[in-house]
C-alpha cells in the first residue's frame, strides 16, 4: 500500500498537463491514480482542444493510466460546468484521491478559481510548472522528448497556418515575439502525442483545419487504415 497521498492529473490532451504529469512522477511524491479530462458531449471530443475522444483514450493506454471523462453539454454554462466538474471530484473523493494536478502556468486568477473548486470539496491544488519561465519551460519540453501538434490556435495571435504544426524548436522560432511559447494566454492548445510519460508515439496525422468563432481548429487524425 502506497502512503503517497492519491492523485489525478486535470487533462486538457496538451502539452502543460503532459509534462506536469512527468514532472510528477519524476518527483514520485505523488500517487497518480488517472486522468481527469472534460469532454464536450456533441462533439464527442475534448473540450476547448477539439482533440478527438479516440486519440484521447490512446493517451490514457500510453500513460498506462485510467481516463475519468467529465461529459459537457454543448453550449454549457459556467453552472452547468462548475456542477458537473464537482461530481467528478466528489467521485474521485470516494475513491480516496487528495489531491488533482494542474499545468497552470502563471494566470492567477484560473489558479484562483480552481482553487475555489476544489477547497468546495476538499481537495488540494498541485502546480509542478507554476511560475517557471515559459521561453526556458518550452525548450525544455521539446528537448526531453516532448511532441504535439497545434490543435487549435486563436487567429488574433497566430495565422490559421499554425493549426496542425508541430510543438517544435522550428515552430518556437517562428513564434511572434508576443506570442507566450507555451500559449498560457489561449493563443494555441496542442496534442501530446509523445512524452516521457508515453510508452510509445501516438500516430497521428492533421486532417482538416476549420475555422470558426475567432479560432483556427486542425482535426486531429488516427492514420488512415
Amino acid at each position: 500500500m502506497s502512503s503517497k497521498p492519491k492523485a489525478l492529473v486535470s487533462w486538457s490532451s496538451g502539452k502543460d498537463s503532459a509534462w506536469s504529469l512527468h514532472q510528477v512522477q519524476t518527483t514520485g511524491d505523488l500517487e497518480v491514480v488517472g486522468l481527469l479530462t472534460t469532454v464536450t458531449e456533441t462533439f464527442n471530443r475534448v473540450a476547448m482542444h477539439g482533440v478527438r475522444r479516440d486519440l484521447l483514450q490512446e493517451q490514457a493506454l500510453c500513460c498506462d493510466l485510467p481516463l475519468r471523462e467529465v461529459h459537457l453539454p454543448w453550449p454549457c454554462s459556467n453552472a452547468d460546468y462548475e456542477q458537473r466538474f464537482s461530481d467528478a471530484l466528489h467521485d474521485a473523493i470516494s475513491d480516496g484521491v487528495e489531491v488533482i494536478v494542474f499545468g497552470d502556468l502563471f494566470l492567477e486568477d484560473i489558479r484562483n478559481y480552481r482553487e475555489k473548486q476544489l477547497k468546495a470539496v476538499g481537495l488540494k491544488g498541485h502546480y509542478p510548472l507554476w511560475g517557471r519561465d515559459t521561453h526556458e519551460l518550452a525548450r525544455e519540453m521539446v528537448a526531453g522528448g516532448l511532441r504535439a501538434r497545434l490543435s487549435c490556435v486563436d487567429l488574433k495571435k497566430l495565422e490559421a497556418n499554425f493549426a496542425g504544426r508541430v510543438f517544435d524548436n522550428a515552430f518556437l522560432r517562428e513564434l511572434p515575439s508576443l506570442t507566450d511559447p507555451c500559449g498560457e494566454n489561449g493563443e494555441f492548445h496542442t496534442f501530446v502525442y509523445a512524452a516521457p510519460c508515453f510508452s510509445r508515439t501516438i500516430d497521428c496525422r492533421v486532417g482538416e483545419r476549420v475555422e470558426r468563432e475567432g479560432f483556427c481548429f486542425a482535426d486531429i487524425l488516427s492514420p488512415d487504415p
